[in-house]
C-alpha cells in the first residue's frame, strides 16, 4: 500500500475551548465530528491540485474570543429592557451577542476566522414567555429600538444580523415548551424556541411524556434538524428531508400567535376554510418582520417506523433519473417520504464517500453501462401505513426499472445516508481548516424549467477553475421539485466566495427559478426578491409591513427586501472592510 493510501490528514478532534472563535461557527455539538472519507479526501486533494502535505498543520481557530464591541444603547435603556425580562436574562457580553447575530452560513465562518465582528445587537434578552415578549416589543416600538429574533442559530441567509443594533430576543432559552397535545385533532401546540430533536423525542414517546394513546411524529427533518427550532422552521417556510410525504412546514402549521407592535395576532386552527386570504400563510415565511412568533400549532402524524420501506437505484443518465423521478410523482400511486436524486457529479462524489468508486463492484457497474459522470443515484424511503409503504415501494421499483435503473437496495445506501445525514455539515470545519470552502444554495423549479436551471447554475460554478458542483433534487411535487446545489472550492477570501455566491443567485433568477425553496430569504437573498416576485407583489409585502410594524423596528436592515441599503440594492453587500 502506498504512502498516499495510508496518509491520514490532521483533522481536528481536540477539546473545543468554549469561548473560542471556533465555538462561534462550529456546527451544533462541540464534541461531534464527521471527517471526509478516504475516497472523498483523495478526490478533494486531486481536484484542487493539493498534496498530502497541504493537509497537515490545520488552522482550527481555537484562539480565545477577545474582541470587545461596546453596546450603543444608553445604559439607562439597557437597564430598563433588562428589567422587563429579569436581569439574569439579559446579556451585554460581546461573545454572546456575536453568537446570536452570526448564523451557520459560510460567510459567518469566514468572517469569524478573520476576526471580523459586525452587525451585533446591543443587548441579548431571553424572554420567559409571551408577556415578556409583549413588554419588550411595546418598549422598543415606543423608543424606536430594533428587535431581532433568535431561535436555533442555523440560518444560512444572514437572517438575524443586527445591522441597526438594538436587541435580540433569544426564544430558545425559556420559550421551548410543549403547551398542549390534542389527539382528537392530531395536533401539538408548542412555543417557538423548542428544538427539533426535543419535540420529536417528546412526540415519539408521547404515551410516556404526554400521557397519549400512541406515538407521534412531526415528520420535519431538515439538514439542520439537530440545530434548529420550530419557530425558525415556520418563519422561513422550511422543509425537511422527508417533505415529499409529510410536506413543508406551511403544510403542517394549523395556527399561530404573534406579538406585533399592533398587538397580538392569532390565526384560526381550521385545516381549511373560505374566509378570505389565508392569514396563516401570510405570516409563515415573514422572518420576524411582521411580528414575533410566540406559539404555533402543528399537525402531527402517527409514528410508525416499523413500516418504513427504503430503496436505492442507479440510473445510466441524469435524463433517465429525472424522467423516472417525475413519473413517480405524477403516477397518483402515493408519494415517497425521502426522495433524493443526485446528478452525475454528486453521484460520483457519493460513490467515493461510500467507497464504491474504483472498487470491484464499480468495475461491474461500468460493464453494465453505468459510467462515471453520467450515472445518477436515487435514494428514498416510504413512510406511513404498512400497506401504503408497500404500494409506494412497488410503484417506485416498477418505474425505475422501466427507465433501466439498477436496484442497489441491497447495498443499504439509503440507510447509510440516514445514519450520517445530520452529521455531514461537521465536515465543513475540517475542510475550512485546510482552506477549502463547501457551501450550498437551493431553488424551486417546475419540471419544464429544471434542465435550463441546472445547466445555467452549473455553468456559473464551473466557470471557476477547479470547483466542484454537486446537485440533487430532494423535495418533490407532481408539478416540480427543488434543485439543491453544493459547491466546493479552495478559497479563504470572503470576497471571492461572495462573487461565486452572487453569481449563482443571479443565475437562479435569470433562469426563472424561485430564489429559495426552503432556506428563506434573510438579508443575503433579499436583493433578488423583488425581481423574483415582481413589484406589485412586493408592494403588498410593504403594505403588510407598514401595517404590522409602522415604525420598522422588527428585524430591520434588509430582511425580506425591506429597507435595503444602497450596497444591498447593488447586490454587493459583503462585510466590513470589503474592497478595503
Amino acid at each position: 500500500m502506498s504512502k498516499t493510501e495510508t496518509f491520514q490528514p490532521d483533522w481536528y478532534e481536540g477539546e473545543l475551548p468554549p469561548r473560542s472563535f471556533r465555538a462561534l461557527f462550529r456546527w451544533n455539538d462541540p464534541k461531534a465530528f464527521k471527517h471526509p472519507s478516504r475516497g472523498f479526501y483523495r478526490h478533494l486533494r486531486d481536484t484542487f491540485g493539493m498534496s498530502d502535505e497541504d493537509f497537515k498543520n490545520p488552522s482550527p481557530a481555537l484562539e480565545e474570543f477577545d474582541l470587545q464591541q461596546p453596546p450603543r444603547l444608553p445604559e439607562k435603556t439597557r437597564r430598563e429592557l433588562a428589567a422587563l425580562v429579569g436581569e439574569e436574562n439579559a446579556s451585554e457580553d460581546t461573545f454572546e451577542r456575536v453568537r446570536r447575530s452570526y448564523g451557520a452560513g459560510m460567510l459567518d465562518a469566514l468572517r469569524l476566522r478573520q476576526r471580523v465582528v459586525e452587525n451585533l445587537p446591543d443587548l441579548v434578552l431571553r424572554p420567559r414567555g409571551r408577556a415578556d415578549v409583549e413588554a419588550v416589543v411595546a418598549y422598543c416600538d415606543r423608543a424606536g429600538i430594533p428587535v431581532q429574533v433568535y431561535g436555533g442559530g442555523s440560518s444560512v441567509t444572514r437572517a438575524y444580523e443586527a445591522v441597526k443594533g438594538g436587541v435580540t430576543l433569544d426564544l430558545s432559552a425559556h420559550m421551548n415548551r410543549v403547551i398542549a397535545l390534542n389527539e382528537t385533532d392530531q395536533t401539538v401546540t408548542v412555543e417557538p424556541g423548542i428544538w427539533g430533536p426535543d419535540l420529536e423525542r417528546i412526540l415519539n414517546n408521547a404515551p410516556r411524556t404526554l400521557g397519549a394513546n400512541r406515538a407521534y411524529t412531526v415528520g420535519h427533518f431538515p439538514q439542520s434538524f439537530e440545530h434548529s427550532s420550530v419557530g425558525g422552521w415556520v418563519v422561513t417556510r422550511g422543509a425537511g428531508q422527508n417533505s415529499t410525504y409529510y410536506g413543508k412546514i406551511e403544510d403542517m402549521v394549523r395556527s399561530q400567535e404573534y406579538v406585533t407592535p399592533r398587538g397580538i395576532l392569532r390565526t384560526p386552527p381550521y385545516p381549511r376554510c373560505a374566509t378570505g386570504p389565508d392569514i396563516n400563510q401570510i405570516m409563515i415565511g415573514s422572518e420576524g418582520t411582521f411580528g414575533v412568533l410566540t406559539e404555533v400549532t402543528l399537525r402531527i402524524c402517527r409514528y410508525q417506523p416499523e413500516n418504513t420501506r427504503r430503496f436505492s437505484y442507479l440510473f445510466k443518465s441524469w435524463e433517465d433519473g429525472v424522467n423516472a423521478y417525475r413519473e413517480v410523482m405524477q403516477s397518483e400511486a402515493g408519494f415517497p417520504s425521502v426522495f433524493r436524486l443526485s446528478d452525475p457529479e454528486e453521484t460520483d462524489v457519493a460513490l467515493r464517500m461510500y467507497s464504491i468508486a474504483d472498487s470491484i463492484a464499480d468495475r461491474g457497474l461500468k460493464v453494465l453501462g453505468f459510467q462515471p459522470m453520467a450515472r445518477c443515484m436515487l435514494l428514498g424511503s416510504a413512510d406511513g401505513d404498512k400497506g401504503y409503504t408497500a404500494l409506494v415501494a412497488r410503484k417506485v421499483d416498477a418505474v425505475c426499472r422501466r427507465y433501466g435503473a439498477l436496484n442497489l437496495s441491497a447495498l443499504r445506501l439509503t440507510q447509510r445516508w440516514e445514519h450520517s445525514r445530520f452529521a455531514d455539515p461537521y465536515m465543513r470545519e475540517d475542510l475550512l481548516d485546510h482552506g477549502i470552502i463547501i457551501d450550498t444554495l437551493e431553488c424551486a423549479v417546475t419540471w419544464s424549467q429544471l434542465p435550463e436551471v441546472h445547466r445555467r447554475v452549473r455553468a456559473v460554478v464551473k466557470a471557476r477553475p477547479r470547483t466542484i458542483c454537486m446537485t440533487h433534487m430532494s423535495h418533490a411535487y407532481p408539478q416540480g421539485t427543488n434543485l439543491y446545489f453544493i459547491f466546493i472550492m479552495r478559497e479563504s477570501d470572503p470576497n471571492a466566495y461572495l462573487d461565486l455566491q452572487y453569481g449563482v443567485l443571479q443565475a437562479i433568477q435569470d433562469s426563472g427559478a424561485a430564489m429559495s425553496h426552503h432556506h428563506g430569504i434573510g438579508k443575503q437573498t433579499a436583493p433578488w426578491l423583488e425581481g423574483q416576485i415582481g413589484t406589485p407583489v412586493m408592494d403588498v409585502f410593504r403594505a403588510l409591513k407598514a401595517h404590522f410594524d409602522p415604525r420598522g423596528i422588527l428585524n430591520p436592515g434588509g430582511t425580506l427586501g425591506f429597507d435595503l441599503s444602497e450596497e444591498q440594492r447593488a447586490k454587493r453587500w459583503g462585510y466590513r472592510g470589503r474592497n478595503g
